[in-house]
């Protein structure tokens, strides 16, 4: 199998592996528990939490661990929102039009609970641009959510310069980097963001775990109820296993992530000049490669097929891709970044992303060119 769907999920390290086994079989007690056994799974989580806050740059009480990216932006979106209007009487919500749907879905939620809710248009590339944003808010925004790169085109937004205007509003800014902690060297200080979601299965972790960072003195009202776990933030007895996997995986982003992307973005190129050169019609979705784009990331329209097919006839050849977000899969809707994006319909549905990994090697990518020529029909 060549795969060449990272964005999705990312195998799990076996360093990582071996960390969790132990917390799955004989330290097995529930951290909330005083006796031994309970402490021993207390101190793990804590350890955890130390190696991810080191890895965003943030205080280890300003991590909360989630069962996912999916939770810890529920979490940022309808905490933030439900303690503002109290506190405040602010109620307005500002997301763009191409984040993933755990922030657009939450969003539609909010709007239904009575929050006034701004999607913001991108541009061809897919980025934000700040006048809109400004454009945007009011004295009465509460919350501002923009992803950092985007899930399906790779897309980077420049988050810093999006917060300080969130900030002069007196709004407070939440990201997505789900798909940016595993390629570049993340600070939530310089970055000036108060609320971050994180997933652990992005970064050679285990699925069914992630995090929210939560800037000292920020206000959220919990989401789930029913427990004083993660200091009253996420009620519900801790994945043990998992936040450790999580936090072995990010004390180990130091030993790979910057070389990986170093080493990705060229071949990423190579691979995408490649393409052009041997697939004619062929059009690239998102940024050009270069700075403004993730490293492993590419989206291409193949004229005149159908992304459902193609992929199917790449499983059958040994090639996994995917045709954007893996949480959107089995939809009939074409996908709604490359529709904000200015893509047709026709365009949006004979689209499929390519993205790459630790594991992707030159050969591999050579081998996709190939199979790929002979699954596409001629001009």
């Amino acid at each position: 199998m060549i795969y060449l769907d990272h964005a999705a999920t990312t195998p799990l390290d076996p360093e990582v592996r071996d960390a969790m086994l132990p917390f799955l079989f004989e330290h097995f007690g529930n951290p909330s528990s005083i006796h031994r056994v309970g402490q021993e799974a207390r101190r793990a989580i804590d350890t955890a939490r130390d190696a991810l806050a080191e890895a965003l740059g943030a205080e280890p009480g300003e991590i909360y661990f989630t069962s996912g990216g999916t939770e810890a932006c529920n979490l940022a979106l309808l905490g933030a929102l439900l303690s503002a209007r109290q506190s405040s009487g602010r109620d307005g919500l500002i997301v763009s039009s191409v984040e993933h749907h755990a922030v657009l879905d939450t969003a539609h939620f909010a709007g239904a609970l009575g929050f006034n809710v701004t999607v913001l248009p991108v541009d061809a590339h897919g980025r934000v641009a700040p006048e809109a944003l400004a454009e945007a808010l009011t004295n009465k925004t509460a919350l501002v959510s923009l992803m950092d790169a985007n899930n399906e085109v790779g897309t980077l937004q420049p988050i810093s310069e999006l917060a300080r205007l969130a900030h002069a509003s007196g709004a407070l800014f939440h990201t997505d980097a789900v798909q940016t902690l595993g390629a570049f060297p993340l600070d939530v200080q310089k970055s000036g963001v108060d609320l971050l979601s994180a997933s652990a299965h992005k970064i050679y972790g285990p699925k069914g775990v992630g995090a929210l960072y939560v800037r000292r003195g920020t206000k959220l009202t919990p989401w789930l109820h029913g427990g004083t776990q993660e200091r009253e933030k996420r009620a519900g007895t801790e994945n043990v296993a998992g936040i450790v996997g999580f936090g072995k995986a990010a004390a180990l982003l130091p030993t790979w992530r910057d070389s990986n992307s170093a080493r990705l973005a060229p071949l990423r190129d190579q691979f995408w000049t490649e393409i052009q050169a041997k697939i004619p019609g062929v059009v690239l979705n998102g940024p050009p490669p270069g700075p403004e784009r993730l490293p492993g990331n590419l989206n291409v329209c193949f004229p005149r097929t159908d992304a459902e097919t193609l992929l199917l006839a790449l499983d059958f050849r040994g090639v996994a891709a995917s045709a954007g977000s893996a949480c959107a899969s089995g939809s009939l809707e074409p996908s709604h970044v490359l529709i904000a994006l200015g893509r047709s319909l026709t365009q949006a549905r004979a689209s499929i992303r390519l993205s790459l990994g630790r594991e992707t090697t030159d050969t591999e990518l050579s081998e996709t060119l190939k199979i790929l020529r002979e699954l596409t029909p001629p001009s």
